[in-house]
């Protein structure tokens, strides 16, 4: 009988070794393409495929409001957005949704915080700029920079105090009537952190390259592998371990045109109204998308001594990528290093 017993243990432990671990879902990606004029890609788990175009389409869906609601170059039926707020610069006060009104305070202290290198009052400069920048692609052969004289007075259009924000009543007024919004160094990265905050745990969240991963990749707590663009192309630079936060790269690659041989792209200097010339790619990791997305524009726009201030100032972490392809980075990136 204690012999039966003995086997009987034995038995149960031997078929309790043989429980299968329970298994990881299966992960799946959706691709979206209109969102932000740039590449929205969305990775993670899900029981079924039809499960998880669900949770994407979700994801898209509020994307999509954003992007409609931060353009500043159409209007939407039904939506009143930066456009609208332009629009009315110097006429009158715009009722907003509380998505442009937390943005636009968002974006005051990120003026502050970075002592006026991300000001989305910038707008009047960087219209010249974009208007150059779309006819020199179109025609290259007559591409020219923005006229100097003209920069020089869009920038008297700039200050931060011609935003009036009246959270009371929820509306936006510029008192400038030749001053405008562009919000192009954060809305991508703020649309992303909110979009982030709403999913589920586990996702991976790619807006054009500004990166949000809402935890672990397995319920084990697995991190994700995020690749570094090398700005010269080909492989990535480096790849770096994530279980959850932010990765957005400021980089010269992106958004160029050539003139008279030279390239030019379009992260531009408030002080100087010109591009950069500091760096060729800067990569910063934090928790918050947003916060990841101003200061990946500040770094790009500061020698390294001040950027590297500023990052241990806001408990951030980054890769700076000189002209010459020379790296630094700050002690936490180093940590996260995979490759």
């Amino acid at each position: 009988m204690r012999r039966a017993i003995l086997w009987l243990c034995l038995l149960c432990l031997l078929l309790g070794g043989c429980v299968p671990q329970k298994a990881q879902p299966k992960h799946y990606t959706a691709t979206f393409l209109t969102l932000f004029d740039t590449v929205t890609t969305i990775v993670g788990p899900a029981e079924s495929e039809e499960a998880f175009q669900l949770t994407a389409q979700q994801i898209h869906d509020d994307l999509e409001r954003y992007h409609q609601l931060f353009d500043i170059y159409k209007d939407y039926e039904g939506v009143v957005n930066l456009k609208a707020v332009n629009d009315s610069a110097g006429i009158a006060p715009v009722k907003v949704d509380p998505e442009i009104m937390q943005l636009l305070t968002d974006c005051k202290t990120y003026y502050d915080l970075t002592e006026g290198k991300v000001n989305v009052m910038l707008g009047s400069v960087l219209s010249l700029w974009h208007e150059a920048r779309t006819d020199g692609i179109r025609d290259p052969i007559n591409a020219k920079l923005p006229d100097p004289e003209a920069l020089a007075a869009a920038a008297a259009h700039t200050d931060p105090d011609s935003l009036i924000l009246d959270e009371a009543a929820s509306t936006v007024y510029l008192s400038d009537p030749l001053s405008s919004l562009d919000v192009g160094a954060v809305a991508k990265g703020w649309a992303c952190q909110r979009a982030a905050e709403a999913a589920p745990k586990g996702l991976l969240i790619s807006v054009g390259g500004n990166v949000c991963a809402t935890g672990p990749k397995t319920e084990t707590g697995d991190p994700w592998v995020i690749g570094i663009q090398n700005p010269d192309g080909g492989d990535y630079l480096h790849t770096i371990y994530v279980h959850g936060g932010a990765v957005v790269t400021s980089g010269d690659y992106q958004r160029t045109y050539t003139v008279a041989g030279e390239k030019y792209h379009h992260i531009i200097d408030p002080e100087t109204r010109m591009p950069s010339d500091y760096w060729r790619a800067v990569t910063v990791v934090c928790p918050d998308s947003a916060l990841a997305d101003a200061l990946s524009t500040a770094l790009f726009l500061l020698p390294l001594g001040e950027g590297q201030a500023l990052l241990e100032r806001c408990g951030a972490e980054a890769l700076w990528v000189a002209k010459d392809g020379t790296e630094q980075m700050s002690p936490g990136f180093q940590e996260i290093l995979r490759t």
